[in-house]
């Protein structure tokens, strides 16, 4: 039996902690941040009923690391390694032999390279099927709405980091242009250029959300930005916006708002094994589970008890070797999701009505 373990940790102080404790939905948002700042890491669940199509068989745990995307943002972040590498401990002590960083641990302060250091098991930030997934995603989201990929425009928000790179270099190998979206104009030229010899897209940069995203066909957006940057206003008719970004990058007004293009959840994955069970409601269908999620699992049935993905940077041959590993133990996209809710044949019909394309 192969071990494993995943961080997770709360995106909304309020909504996400009230799962777990109804009471506080009545609390000032303000008064959960500072008690989560002190609560300890805590073992959420065991998963259980995992087999891959090798036959292997893996059980792992969801450990709760007790801060929120803006406590990570804003406190030092000493303390916040230190709570990442506390929660690390608990999967330790179950017999993992490998952890994968959730949400916003796999990209605060080095991209898990300093947790990697501090830690007695493998560590993996899932980035590299993450992208994978995002772009598996994109592309068959774009052929349902009618936009060939090889004609189309792209916009990457968050593109000079580590995932946001690697979609951008892949894009650009089989879109006619691709629109670099980032908040450092010297660091969206650095990678512009990176670009130039790499691939056949146009190549553009912008620092404006708006300006960058506003003619593109297909948006993948993987910022590390706290509160949504994308708003209703911002996309073009018809197109396909991929939001792999947790907290999400795309405004909820977006979903109430303009029923003409459609947005999706990067990275939903099928798990396999028919009593897969993460005895854990994180807001998925029985037996799908974010990518990054599942690279960990992957890793542990492949026997891969290595650091796999960590730092800012992910590479296409990473992508491509995750891609890999995830069909021989039977990994595969779940349909679409939007806004944390399954998405329907019906729903995306209405949404290539709306947009001219039916």
């Amino acid at each position: 039996m192969e071990k494993f373990a995943f961080i997770i940790h709360p995106l909304s102080a309020k909504k996400d902690v009230a799962r777990k404790y109804p009471f506080v939905k009545a609390l000032p948002e303000s008064w959960i941040e500072f008690a989560l700042r002190y609560k300890n890491p805590i073992e959420v669940s065991h998963i259980t009923g995992i087999k891959s199509l090798t036959g292997a068989e893996a059980e792992g745990w969801f450990v709760g690391c007790p801060l929120t995307p803006k406590l990570m943002m804003n406190l030092p972040i000493d303390e916040v390694w230190k709570k990442i590498i506390a929660t690390m401990r608990i999967a330790e002590d179950k017999g993992a032999k490998i952890i994968g960083l959730g949400a916003f641990t796999s990209v605060v302060g080095d991209g898990g390279i300093t947790v990697a250091k501090n830690s007695n098991i493998a560590v993996t930030t899932g980035n590299s099927y993450t992208v994978a997934t995002a772009i598996a995603g994109s592309l068959r989201a774009a052929e349902i709405m009618g936009i060939d990929p090889a004609k189309a425009h792209v916009a990457v928000v968050g593109a000079t980091g580590s995932i946001g790179k690697t979609c951008a270099e892949m894009f650009g190998k089989g879109s006619a242009a691709v629109t670099l979206v980032g908040r450092s104009q010297d660091k969206l030229d650095d990678f512009a250029a990176q670009l130039s010899g790499k691939v056949s897209a146009n190549i553009a940069t912008a620092t404006d959300v708006e300006a960058g995203i506003k003619d593109a066909d297909i948006v993948v957006t993987v910022s590390s930005a706290v509160d949504a940057i994308i708003e209703p206003s911002f996309i073009r008719r018809g197109a396909v916006v991929c939001d792999v970004a947790r907290p999400r990058d795309v405004s909820v007004r977006v979903q109430q708002e303009r029923n003409d293009v459609l947005v999706i959840e990067g990275g939903v994955v099928q798990i396999p094994g028919e009593d897969a069970n993460f005895n854990f409601n994180f807001g998925f269908p029985p037996k799908t589970a974010y990518a990054c999620m599942s690279e960990t699992i992957m890793l542990a049935l492949d026997g891969r008890y290595e650091n796999f993905t960590l730092g800012k940077d992910v590479s296409v041959e990473q992508v491509e070797q995750i891609t890999k590993i995830a069909n021989k133990h039977g990994f595969k996209l779940a349909g679409f999701r939007s806004f944390e809710k399954a998405l329907t044949e019906e729903q995306i019909a209405e949404i290539r009505k709306n947009a001219g394309r039916s």
